[in-house]
């Protein structure tokens, strides 16, 4: 063989190898179950899909993750059916971890299995993000304690009153302090996954995805960039 095209097999073997579609995946899981509010879900899902299929992101991958052990499909409160892709009894590894929220939660406070679940996540995820009052999920497992966060719009001061430990904030659509991101919920999910993109990446890369879902014919990107945490 000569030398030239040994150059060449190397070359190619390099970067097929090194191409993103083989490269070792990096997991953001979305926390899904039966009634669980679209949007939550949604929002989050289409925010970090769209910028897994970028050169710069796409190492990453999302994922819906179950509360119940045998459950492939949960359906939400607006009827929409989702695919689970693995549950908390299957301890994905993540990067970050997203939890979402329903109108009724008290038995997803009561499942201490999935209280497990969010405290081992807890300890080896970069970031952990809530929606509208997915935060209480956080809240009941003790990972808001000394933090900084919002909940449903409304519902601040009985986050505050049940968890005194954390401090509330009203009236703000995304709150960031150090690794704990937390929304309103609803549309304002579209505002928490892209302060939650930015901090993963950078601020003209989350541009980049809120111009892509076409967010920029509703709100300016200020809307975004005033809830990233000061420097």
């Amino acid at each position: 063989m000569s030398k030239k095209l040994a150059g060449k097999i190397l070359l190619i073997a390099f970067v097929l190898f090194s191409s993103p579609s083989i490269a070792a995946q990096k997991h953001i899981g979305i926390l899904v179950y039966d009634k669980v509010l679209s949007s939550d879900v949604t929002a989050p899902a289409e925010v970090f899909g769209v910028a897994t299929r970028k050169s710069w992101f796409s190492d990453y991958k999302v994922l819906l993750i179950g509360v119940d052990r045998d459950a492939s499909v949960v359906t939400t409160e607006e009827g929409i059916r989702l695919t689970v892709d693995t549950t908390i009894y299957d301890n994905p590894e993540l990067d970050a971890l997203i939890v979402t929220s329903s109108y009724v939660m008290d038995t997803l406070f009561e499942n201490k299995d999935l209280t497990e679940f969010l405290k081992k996540q807890a300890k080896n995820v970069s970031w952990l993000a809530s929606n509208c009052s997915g935060a209480f999920l956080y809240a009941h497992a003790g990972l808001l304690d000394g933090y900084t966060a919002t909940t449903w719009a409304g519902g601040e001061k009985q986050l505050q009153r049940e968890f005194p430990r954390i401090n509330v904030i009203e009236d703000r659509n995304v709150v960031v302090d150090r690794n704990r991101i937390s929304s309103n919920g609803g549309i304002p999910s579209y505002q928490g996954a892209l302060v939650l993109l930015a901090q993963m990446s950078s601020e003209r890369k989350a541009k980049q995805v809120f111009e892509t879902i076409q967010l920029n014919r509703l709100i300016p990107w200020t809307e975004v960039t005033r809830y990233f945490p000061e420097k």
